[in-house]
């Protein structure tokens, strides 16, 4: 199989930062939804399913980045070896844990089940965590990929 042009690559990383970035909106919805729908007493059926919904998107999102997005903005910045690359050990591992603060939430809450009072206390506090994670993804994508955009188009 022949190799892509530098120009085809980097459409090819484009369109899958631009779907990534919709699941990272679809992401927000569900985060809203099941934010909005924990109130009174207790965990009501609806907020269960969004509960359970949101920490799928969550862990969808969150291995899309690790396991494809971040590794193919990795191949670009070396193709173009301007100082990318070194940008992202740095923010890379500042990602990472973000990462596990998603994963524990999920491991606690994917079921739909908890305490009220902490879910909501630890739905708001992953909601603090995943803004900064967006920051950085939006930062890695800047350096990593949109530098690119003039070069490569």
């Amino acid at each position: 199989m022949p190799q892509q042009s530098t120009e085809q690559r980097w459409k090819t990383v484009d369109a899958l930062v631009v779907r990534w970035r919709q699941s990272r909106q679809d992401l927000l919805v569900q985060y809203c939804q099941a934010s909005d729908a924990l109130d009174g007493d207790s965990i009501s059926t609806l907020a269960k399913t969004y509960l359970r919904d949101f920490c799928q998107l969550l862990v969808d999102y969150a291995s899309a980045g690790h396991f494809e997005v971040y590794y193919q903005l990795l191949r670009e910045a070396e193709e173009y070896q301007d100082g990318g690359a070194e940008t992202a050990k740095v923010l890379l591992p500042q990602i990472v844990a973000s990462t596990e603060a998603a994963t524990e939430f999920n491991d606690k809450y994917a079921t739909g089940e908890g305490v009220l009072s902490i879910l909501i206390k630890n739905l708001s506090k992953l909601g603090e965590i995943l803004e900064t994670r967006f920051e950085l993804e939006d930062q890695l994508i800047d350096v990593l990929h949109e530098a690119h955009r003039a070069p490569a188009v």
